[in-house]
C-alpha cells in the first residue's frame, strides 16, 4: 500500500480489502485495486496512442534479452542523446536508465523526476533497441503530445516505468 503511485494521487494509490476471513466464511481472500501506472509496470501503446497494441498482445518473450545498465545518477533534469552515446548500445537491447529517483526511498512521488526527453528517444528509435525501463514513474514528464512515449512506441520500442535500481550495479 505504501508504494509510489502517479503524482501521489489517492485515486491511483494501492489498496487491499478483505472479501473474506475466517470469522465470515472458511477462507481468507483479500482484493488488490491498483492503477496501471502504479509501481514497476509497462506502458502499452495504447497507453498514449488511439490504435496502439494493448498490453495483452504483447508477447512476454519481448520482456526478456539483454540488457544494459545505464547510470545517469548525475543527470538533473532530462535524459538525452548526449547522455546516451557514450555507452554501447546495440540493436536488439533493453536499455535501463538508473537515474537518481533510484534512490528516492521516501515512497512519495517526486515531481522533478529525471526523464527521457524527445531527442533521446529519437536517438534509442535510431538504434533499434528492443525497449527501454526507467526508474521514475513516467518515462516523460509534462511533454505536450508526449513526444517520448509516441516515438518509442511508433518504432515498436517497449517502454517499463518505475524499476527498482538502487542496489543495482
Amino acid at each position: 500500500p505504501g508504494m509510489q503511485a502517479w503524482r501521489g494521487y489517492d485515486k491511483k494509490k494501492m489498496f487491499i480489502t478483505n472479501d473474506y476471513n475466517f470469522q465470515t466464511g472458511t477462507v481468507h481472500e483479500s482484493r488488490i485495486n491498483l492503477n496501471v501506472h502504479t509501481g514497476t509496470h509497462i506502458d502499452a501503446p495504447f497507453h498514449v496512442l488511439e490504435d496502439g497494441a494493448r498490453i495483452e498482445s504483447i508477447p512476454v518473450e519481448r520482456l526478456v534479452g539483454p540488457a544494459l545498465v545505464i547510470d545517469l545518477t548525475e543527470v538533473e533534469t532530462s535524459i538525452g542523446r548526449e547522455h546516451l552515446e557514450p555507452h554501447a548500445i546495440r540493436k536488439g537491447d533493453w536499455v535501463v536508465l538508473k537515474t537518481k529517483d533510484s534512490f528516492n526511498d521516501s515512497g512519495e512521488f517526486d515531481r522533478s523526476f529525471v526523464f527521457l526527453n524527445a531527442e533521446g528517444a529519437a536517438y534509442l528509435r535510431d538504434l533499434g533497441i528492443n525497449g527501454v525501463a526507467i526508474d521514475a514513474l513516467g518515462i516523460e514528464r509534462d511533454q505536450p503530445g508526449y513526444p517520448t512515449h509516441k516515438t518509442l512506441f511508433n518504432a515498436d520500442i517497449l517502454i517499463v516505468e518505475g524499476v527498482r535500481l538502487k542496489d543495482v550495479p
